[in-house]
Order: C-alpha cells, then structure tokens, then sequence
C-alpha cells in the first residue's frame, strides 16, 4: 500500500460506503472495510445498502453499522446527521450523491464517469469497470486513490478482508429439516435473478441423475418464493429426484446465510448467494460463460474453498442468456466430479 496524501487522513475517521445494488456487489465490495480496518483500526465504517442485503453486511466484523437505504427518509437529513467525514459511492445513485454534497460531508467520493458526481463529488476517480482486466473486487480499490490509497490488492489478500461470518442456533426451526438429513449437503441456487447467465435446468436434473446412487449425497434447491413457482412449472422432473430437496421462499437473507455456513457446498452461476458462499468459506462451485464482461476474471466467486467451471472459448451461435451454448458446453460430469471431491472433503473432517 502506497499513502500519497496524508493530508486526506481526516477523510478517515468515519466513512461510509454507499452500496444500494445487488448482493453479490455488496459481498464485493466488503473487502474495502477489511482492509482499512487493518490499516486504520480505530475508524469506524458504516454501510448504506438496500435493506435486503442488510443482514449480509451486518455478518462482517468490519462493519460497525448498517443502513438500509429504504429506511433513511430525507437523504440530505440522513447524510448530515451521520456526522461522516468521508462517504464512499461504490454504487453511483444521483439522488444520494446530491444529499451528500448538500450535508457538507467533506470528502465525497466517485467515479468519474458518472457526469453528475462532477457536479456533487469533490474526490474523484478515474477508471473504468467495463474494459479492465482486473476482478470486480479489485476495482473498489480504486475508489481509494482519490483519498490518497494507492493498492491493487491480490485475489487472495481480498479474501482475508470480508470478515464474515455466521453464528447459527442450533435450535433455529429453519434449519429443521436440513438437520434431519446425513452424509453430504449440497445447495443448489439454480436460477440468478436475471443476473447471470445460468447454467440449464436440464443439466441440473442431469447432475442429480448422476449421482443418485451416491446416497449420502442430498441436493437442495434455494431461491425466492417466484423462483420455486418457476421450477414447479418448469423443473418438475428435478424436483421429482428423491435426492433433490426444495426449499425455495423458506429463508430471508439472514437464514440463507445460516443454511449455507452449514452446507457442504453450493453450486450456482454468477449471482448474490455464490458470492455469498465463497466469502463465508464454503466448498462454492461457480459456472461461468467465456465471455466479457460477465466472464469469471471479472465476476468469479472469490473464497479460500472457491472454485470455477468455464467453457474453454466462446462460442458464436449465443442467442442470450436462456440460450447459451457456451454454459451448455459445462458438463454434469465436470459439476459431478466436484461433488464427489467434496464429499472426500466431508469425510476427512468426519474423521477428524
């Protein structure tokens, strides 16, 4: 780490990060508060979130509170009355950058990309997310320079800096029915919101196909409550495995973090819980599309146990995310194989 300013140690005593987007993004951009509580220990840092990723950034133990950008009111009111030196955009939203400038919060940080934080944003930074090579976690980084950090941290320094996890009872009734199976607990989050592309339907039922002679191994299908409707329509023969559980719309956000800090892995494509697993530790599979900027350089799960299924190349015949060959090209026996090193996994710490 490079200070190039240190005159901008007053922009460090009380920050807060702006991050009102999708969980993955926030998961992302966690790392930010690692790593300035390890180089600044006494600063306090505060979050501003969309209410449901809340429960995702109070997990950290480098954040000291969570906001929910639902619940401010009169922005200009919420910015003043935090008495914050510095606020950090991560997600540029005119509306806040506005209020931020109007409370007088002395350094105001965006990019520079953004016309508008020209105008409301008297830090700005100057890089482009579209065109670098660099992870999405990295990039956040570079909201540091224009307070006088200089870092591009390594993937696994990222990892050390998100700070989360999860203290589960044991007595929690949403986790009842987890708990009354045995052997090898493997989450499945087959669909992505829209913010990805996914991995087909038919190769999930394929994996759970190919495994059902392994029978300690028990898949569970997560996601929203519409999501479960859809594969109740779409995905009847997956849900028909009698290795294949589905507890889509059971959990809120705080519960699913509980249910994949016990499960022995989680398999998805680029969306909020693959990010979500590999920055709690977990065994996370992510499949991915060869293609940019949506490829796993950029949007790859970044954990101590997290890996990556991707198509050696892009192919040319993608109609669009329901119709993408090149996550087709991901096979159920590649996904399979990963499975069944998990469970080896799972039996060398049942020995222990």
């Amino acid at each position: 780490m490079t200070v190039t300013n240190s005159a901008n140690a007053a922009a460090l005593s009380r920050i807060l990060i702006c991050r009102t987007d999708n969980i993955g993004d926030v998961v992302l951009t966690l790392p930010l508060a690692g790593f300035l509580k390890s180089q600044f220990p006494h600063i306090q840092i505060d979050f501003l979130v969309r209410s449901y990723a809340a429960p995702v950034v109070a997990l950290s133990q480098f954040v000291d509170q969570v906001h929910a950008v639902e619940q401010v009111g009169d922005a200009e009111t919420f910015f003043a009355s935090g008495k914050w030196t510095c606020v950090i955009f991560a997600f540029p939203q005119r509306k806040l950058a506005k209020a931020a400038k109007k409370a007088k919060i002395p350094y105001r940080v965006g990019s520079s990309h953004r016309l508008y934080h020209w105008l409301y944003c008297n830090k700005l930074a100057h890089f482009s997310r579209v065109h670098s090579p660099l992870h999405e976690a990295q990039l956040n980084f570079a909201l540091l320079k224009p307070l006088g950090i200089q870092i591009q941290p390594s993937l696994p320094q990222i990892i050390q800096w998100y700070g989360l996890s999860v203290t589960s009872d044991v007595a929690d009734p949403r986790l009842a029915s987890f708990r009354q199976e045995s052997g090898v607990q493997v989450i499945l989050h087959v669909k992505s919101n829209g913010n990805g592309r996914e991995w087909p339907l038919s190769r999930y039922l394929e994996l759970t196909q190919q495994l059902q002679a392994e029978k300690d191994i028990v898949f569970w299908l997560t996601g929203s409550a519409a999501e479960g409707e859809f594969l109740q329509q779409h995905a009847a023969q997956l849900l028909a495995q009698p290795n294949v559980r589905k507890v889509c719309g059971q959990f809120d956000l705080a519960g699913l973090a509980a249910f994949i800090a016990q499960a022995d892995g989680l398999i998805a494509s680029g969306t909020g819980p693959l990010h979500l697993s590999a920055a709690l530790g977990r065994p996370t599979l992510g499949l991915f599309p060869p293609i940019k900027p949506i490829h796993p350089a950029r949007w790859g799960a970044l954990g101590v146990q997290a890996q990556v299924l991707c198509a050696e190349q892009a192919c040319q015949t993608c109609t669009g995310a329901q119709q993408c060959q090149c996550m087709q090209k991901i096979t159920a026996q590649q996904v399979a194989q990963v499975v069944l090193a998990w469970r080896g996994q799972h039996a060398r710490s049942a020995v222990r």
